[in-house]
Formats: C-alpha cells, structure tokens, sequence
C-alpha cells in the first residue's frame, strides 16, 4: 500500500480492498466481486448503484458519517437527485463517485444484484394458543338522549355483559378515534384487549383476526414473523440485512462508534428501529396485512442489540463488570419506542441472561426447553457473537464467546455473506485433491455437465459461512492441512491446486472468471473463531462437571446450515454421537414467537433465566488455555473418539517445505 491508496471496506459483504486515489467506487466494488447494480452503464441515469459512503479512520477505529475522502458531488449526481431521487448528503452514486481516501461503503438491499439470503425460517411448532391480545366482537348500546352514558362507558359494559370483562382499562390512544368507529360500525365493533385488562384498539363492525409479529434481531440479520394470532399461525417470514452493519461488522466495532461518537447511540438505535420497521411492512405486505392489524410484538436479541433497539446506551456493555441497564422482561408501548403498528400495540421484550447472554439466548432456551430433559444438551447459536448453553433438568449454565465476523465471511479473502453464486458445500478428492462444490441458487455440484449453464447468470462469487467450515475441515481430511492449520507447500509439486502466496501457500477452490482462494490467513481467522467457541464450551463443561454431552443443537442462520460432521472435524463443537447432533432452525425467533402467541412461556422463561448459572468467559482463567488447545484441528488435547469412528482420521504429517517457520533446537 502506498500513500496514494485508499482502504475501503463494504458492507454488508465484509469486503475490502486497496485501491488507488481516483478509482471509481463502482469499479472498486466490482473488482473484488462486491454485489452492485446498475443498468446504464455507470451513466449515472438508473440510480441502481447508490451506496451510503462514510470515511474511515482505520487507524483509530472510527468512522465519520460525513465522508470527505470522495470527489465532491458532480453534474450528473445533481441532475440524478433534482429529477429522480434526491441524494442525502452522504449517500453517491457510486459510478460517479471516486475514492480520495479510507472509506467505508454500505451496499444497501436495493442497490444489490442479488439480495442475501437472510436463512431465519420459522420452524413448525405446535404451541398452546394463549395469546396475550384477543379480539372481542360486540354490540355497543347507540346513545341516547336519555342515556348520559358516554360511548367509552358503554363499550365496556357491552364487554363486560357479553364476555365477562368487567374493570376494564382503555389505552387513551383509541379515544379520538372510538365515536367514528362506532357509528361506522352501526353500534357493532371489534375490540382488542390486552390481558383482558386494557382496551387498545377498536374497529367498526366485525374483525376476524388480529396479527403479531415475533422479532429476532442480529447483530448481522433481523428476522420477522408474522403470526395470526386468532388461528395461531405463522403467516409469513422474512429477513434483511442489519443496517446497523454500516457501523461495524461485529458487536463490539459497534460500541466502539459510540465510545467515539457522542451522537452515535441514537444512530444506531435509529438504524435498527427504521430496520424492524421495513421489516414489518415487509413480512406484512406478503400477507396483504395492514400494519395497523398488528397488535402485539416480541422481541429478542443480544444485549447491545437489546439495548440499542430500546434506546439505551450500550457502553457499559462494552467492559467489565458488562452492566446491563435492564435485565428483566419488559411491556412497553410501540409508539413509545418508533414501531409503526397499531398505536395501542403492546411490545414484549424477553429477559436477558448476563451482560453478554442476551433475550435470544432466553428465547433459545424457552424453544429448546433444556432444563426440561434429564439428558445433557448443548444448545449453541453460532454468529459473530455466540450464544451457549449447556445443562440439564438439574442445572443450566449460559455464556457467550466472541466468535467475530469470520464465519460470515467478514475476514476471509473470498469470504461473502449467503447470497446467490457463494459456495456452500466443498468436497475435496484426498487422492487428486480436486475439489467439488454447490453454491447457492443451484441445485448442481460443480462436476456435473450442467452445472456453467445453470450459474451462468450469476457465476462462482466467493464462499459463505458454511462453505467455509467446510472447505477448511474438507482439507483437514485430505492432508492439504495439518492439525495446526498449515498449508502443506509440498503438495505444490503434486497438485496445481496448492500454490506459493508470498511467504505461505494457498489452496485454489476455483479457478474462473473469478479466482477463489483459500489462504493461510483464512484458515487462521476460522481457527480462531472456531477456538473462542469451543474455548467457552469447556468452560462450562468444567462448571457443571459433564464430560459427556448426549446432545446438541445449532441454531441460528449460520449455526442452522453447517453440516454436523464439518462442524465437529473442524473443532467447532464437542466430540458426540453425530446423530445426536442437529439443527434447532432460528430457535431465539421460535421463542420471540411461543412468547407471542402463549403468554404463561413468558412467565416460564422469566423464571428459568433467574435460574441460570451466567459465565463470564472473559474473566475465566482457563479461556487462555482452552482457547489455545482449540486452535488445533480438532482439537490439541481432546481426542474426538467417536468422531472419528465414524470419519478416518489423516495420518500426522511431517514438517514440510512453506509448513512455516521450525523453532531451532535447544542445544543440550
């Protein structure tokens, strides 16, 4: 890098390169296989390559919401935002616009050619209908003159003669709308009672249902379920990106902006709020639900996400003793905190465990239900930060680890969120060491005849998560690597697949328009994901005392898509019978939903969580050590018996040429 290149990082990819002062920004993206539209040839007439630019200070982790660092505003974006779509001040488009210094670009949904595919469906589930808000259809008396009775009165006395709701509270909200609504209705109207306590909406004549929607919100994804909440029924999914992306890929960059940015808290809490709320006209438009019809939202999220999401400053969670602001259940008003629903709607947020376990840890739990079943379960959401649990009907302990972005691309020079043309699947010829893989939007392994007809739209673009774990435990097993995650450079006489890269050796997964590399440091930076996890695993093994444990479950969008073998060769989880290993879907978004539409599971989690053992991996003694033996593949020190009954273990390998640097004897 010399002093006229500029580093630039987009998101929500996770990509970055150098670039020199003058390129386009449009040409940057597309030189590293960033996903960015445009349909006029960079004309800057289709508005389909706007991005939201911000400068970066590398140096000193932050970022300036005002960028400086691009060419100022030219003719053609001008015209573009008086005729087509006004332009905010930080916001280009990014074929007019050229790179002047350290940048940090945003790739919005709209802008993306093909869209990530957010993997959060909800799972089928059959729960208890109990919702928390029901529908209540009555006939009001009309007033009358000699009735001085006024029409509020008169509701709750049809609600009280008709369904027995005596002492009913009204939300103040429904009354500058309840005489209109009555007299539309001819004196018939459906009401919306909250715990049949309080009255929070009213609409003349007859409603058949109302709608909640469930939240689970990521530090990368945030996913939505709408449910009806008369047939108990998931109406719809859906998910998008966190815009809160643009701020840092991982939960502590996130703080760190607001560590730096006095004003950074709000906009933060501002993203993600503007985020739930596309979110839920999203999901609901898929149903051709109004807004206005959804009466009742959960929520779960990790505590920084917690936090933001309500409007609290999540700086204390940033250091030790990590303080939450709030730890327990919370009923608040959506129009308290932005959420465009029903005025009157209720939001339920779950509990949180521990500063770093957070309400879809408790969500997780209240899906799982492992405190229930006399067997030892591990139940683990793997993303940039993971969330544990581990424990049984006698004991339950709950942690976090700080996995960082890797296993969702984010630092690995190929790596790229779920999106079409990214690998998924890797399978590598331990004799030729020729590899095959799937990527998404296809259902054809690379070997078959059909398979360049089939990409053609969207070609080979780089590798996803589980992509990832695969190719890297697939290497494992065909001696491309070694336990320590070393690149055999003497395999470079055998196959062309391994090549020199500078001072270490790479491995090449595909060789096309765009080649694709597996690197040393990519191996490096899976390693040290994979090692925080299994490191905070151990540690709660050793609270609880369990060697053994019968059972896990993945969960999350990441955790839900890898490949059970794959996880476990690599060292990613404990050694256990692999048909006892398996995936739990989105479990915090099915407990944000058993929260929605059965009221006493609110009651049970809040209870369950004051029960858990919390960990704090951070102050452990011990992390250091287990962290250290979990870098090797699969493990320096724990053996993985019946692993590798099932799955041959490669034989240990030499020391060979580009293996690294061999420490000197000590002389006797």
């Amino acid at each position: 890098m010399t002093t006229n290149d500029a580093r630039i990082v987009f998101s929500p990819s996770g990509r970055r390169g150098t670039f020199p002062h003058g390129t386009r920004l449009l040409d940057a993206a597309r030189s590293i296989g960033v996903d960015v539209d445009s349909v006029c040839g960079g004309r800057g007439l289709c508005g389909r390559c706007r991005v939201v630019c911000m400068d970066g200070d590398f140096a000193k982790h932050a970022i300036s919401s005002r960028p400086t660092h691009l060419s100022a505003i030219n003719e053609i974006e001008e015209r573009y935002s008086a005729r087509r779509r006004k332009l905010e001040d930080n916001h280009r488009l990014s074929c007019q616009a050229v790179i002047r210094g350290d940048l940090v670009i945003d790739v919005p949904p709209e802008s993306q050619m093909h869209r990530q595919v957010v993997r959060k469906d909800a799972e089928h589930r059959e729960i208890k209908l109990d919702p928390a808000t029901r529908l209540y259809h009555v006939e009001v008396q009309p007033a009358d003159l000699l009735e001085a009775s006024g029409d509020l009165q008169r509701l709750c006395d049809a609600l009280a003669w008709e369904w027995n709701l005596a002492d009913l509270a009204c939300d103040p909200i429904i009354l500058p709308g309840l005489q209109a609504a009555l007299r539309e209705g001819e004196w018939r109207v459906t009401v919306a009672v909250h715990k049949q306590a309080t009255i929070l909406a009213v609409w003349p004549g007859f409603k058949a249902s109302a709608h909640g929607v469930a939240i689970d919100i990521g530090s990368t994804t945030i996913a939505a379920h709408l449910v009806n909440l008369t047939a108990g029924k998931v109406a719809a999914t859906h998910g998008i990106m966190n815009p809160q992306i643009r701020f840092g890929e991982d939960l502590m960059s996130r703080v760190s902006y607001v560590m730096m940015h006095p004003e950074g808290a709000g906009e933060l809490t501002s993203a993600v709020r503007q985020g739930v709320n596309e979110l839920i006209a999203e999901v609901c438009s898929h149903c051709v639900v109004d807004p206005a019809d959804v009466v009742e939202l959960t929520v779960v999220g990790n505590p920084i996400m917690h936090h933001l999401f309500l409007g609290l400053d999540p700086r204390e969670l940033g250091g030790a003793p990590f303080a939450l602001a709030v730890d327990t259940a919370l009923d608040i008003k959506a129009r308290d905190i932005g959420i465009a629903i029903n005025p009157g709607a209720n939001v339920y947020v779950l509990p949180c465990i521990a500063g770093h376990v957070g309400a879809d840890a408790a969500g997780m739990v209240l899906a799982e239900e492992p405190q229930l079943r006399e067997e030892t379960s591990l139940v683990v959401d793997v993303g940039t930060n993971a969330e544990i649990v581990l424990g049984n009907r006698d004991r339950l302990l709950a942690c976090s680890s700080p996995t960082g972005p890797a296993f969702e691309g984010a630092q690995i020079s190929s790596g790229q969120r779920a999106s079409r043309g990214a690998i998924e699947r890797v399978r590598i010829d331990p004799a030729s060491l020729e590899p095959r893989f799937s990527v998404i939007g296809s259902q054809l392994w690379s070997d078959d005849p059909e398979f360049d007809a089939e990409i053609e739209s969207f070609g080979v673009t780089g590798v996803c998560g589980s992509g990832i774990i695969e190719v890297i435990a697939e290497m494992y097993l065909a001696g491309i690597i070694n336990e320590d995650g070393v690149v055999d450079g003497s395999l470079a006489a055998r196959s062309d697949r391994v090549v020199a890269d500078e001072r270490t050796f790479s491995y090449v997964l595909y060789d096309g328009p765009q080649r694709i590399l597996v690197t040393q440091n990519d191996v490096r930076q899976v390693q040290l994901a994979k090692a925080a996890l299994y490191a905070g695993i151990r540690l709660l093994q050793d609270r609880a005392g369990i060697d053994r444990i019968d059972r896990i479950r993945l969960a999350g969008a990441f955790g839900s898509h890898i490949d059970p073998k794959y996880a476990m060769v690599l060292g990613l989880i404990p050694d256990c019978d692999l048909n006892k290993v398996e995936s739990a879907g989105n479990a915090a978004g099915m407990g944000a939903t058993i929260a929605l539409l059965n009221v006493p599971a609110r009651r049970e989690i809040e209870a369950a969580v004051l029960d858990i053992e919390k960990i704090e991996t951070a102050v452990e003694p011990k992390f250091q050590e287990y962290f250290v033996n979990a870098m090797a593949i699969p493990n320096k020190r724990d053996a993985f018996p019946r692993l590798f009954s099932v799955v041959d273990k490669p034989a240990a390998q030499p020391d060979s040429p580009g293996t690294g640097r061999r420490r000197r004897k000590r002389a006797v």
